[in-house]
């Protein structure tokens, strides 16, 4: 049980932190109100009128980004442990590299990483 109690003392001091950020960005930040501001968005973009069709291109690059900056995160548990790990985790994550490298050269090849 005492180490629920430094739990819940962390939780108090970030609930109080998180509270008191969000009363002083409401009572201090500029209040401009504006039309424009209200409209609803999704990715960037206003939703109620269309403005014509988004390539799919935009949606690939999307999923790339995401795809491989989830793959990067896969990495920092590795180096936590490299030492520990020994010749088998260098092994392994140069596995994991060179499946990565393959998708990247698949994607290059077929033109994924070019912006028109």
């Amino acid at each position: 049980m005492e180490a629920y109690g430094a739990l819940s003392i962390y939780l108090a001091v970030v609930l109080v932190v998180t509270a008191t950020i969000s009363l002083l960005a409401a009572r201090v930040g500029p209040r401009r109100p504006d039309p424009v501001k209200a409209e609803a968005y999704e990715s960037g973009y206003p939703t109620p009128p269309l403005l014509g069709r988004f390539s799919v291109k935009f949606y690939v690059v999307a999923m790339l980004f995401v795809i491989f900056d989830v793959e990067t995160v896969a990495f920092y548990p590795w180096a936590i442990q490299v030492r520990h790990l020994g010749g088998y985790g260098l092994a392994v994550m140069g596995l994991f590299l060179l499946i990565l490298a393959i998708g990247d050269a698949y994607v290059w090849r077929k033109g994924g990483f070019e912006w028109k």
